[in-house]
């Protein structure tokens, strides 16, 4: 299989170069995610415009991390886990929502189990849930705002762990510590 290239602002193409130099900035260092979309301009145009979305969007910083850790551990990635558990430390999620995730363990409270459950759905549904799921949902607290918004944090990572499988990317130095495998 052909290795995928960790691109640089020398080797990068040069659509990307802006792109890279942005995650410099937000980050600190180019994330290995980032040098290996950087390929493709426009997925990481793509990846990084939804990144911020979310970010915005009106989850908190445990309810986003449930989002996105549900996704990463559903789809097995290498690369994602380690990351979003170094970047929910960044976020002060506590370290017991962060295990739950990661190992697939109870959440400590039943409107963040409810979110994983319907993340979970929707995944698994491919969005085709019945009106009980969504329902649950609700009755939990969350609105049709928050329905639309795991369908955003859902685009995110596709495009995230999709790339990491195909590209086997290296775990970044400053989330080895978390390296994480499927149980």
């Amino acid at each position: 299989m052909r290795s995928f290239t960790l691109h640089d602002h020398n080797s990068a193409p040069e659509a990307a170069k802006a792109l890279l130099e942005k995650s410099h900035k937000a980050f600190g260092r180019v994330p290995g995610l980032h040098a290996v979309m950087a390929e493709s301009p426009e997925l990481l145009n793509a990846y990084q415009a939804l990144h911020g979305l979310f970010l915005n969007s009106s989850f908190d910083a445990d309810e986003k991390t449930v989002v996105w850790q549900t996704i990463n551990v559903e789809h097995a990635c290498h690369y994602c886990v380690p990351a979003h558990t170094g970047i929910a430390k960044l976020m002060k999620v506590s370290d017991e929502i962060n295990h739950a995730l990661r190992d697939e363990t109870a959440l400590p409270t039943p409107r963040l189990e409810a979110l994983r459950d319907f993340t979970l759905a929707m995944l698994r549904q491919r969005g085709e849930l019945e009106a009980g799921q969504l329902e649950a949902f609700y009755g939990a607290g969350f609105t049709q705002q928050n329905v639309l918004e795991v369908i955003l944090g859902l685009s995110q990572k596709i495009i995230s762990n999709y790339t990491n499988h195909i590209a086997q990317t290296p775990i970044d130095q400053a989330f080895r510590g978390f390296a994480w495998e499927k149980k």
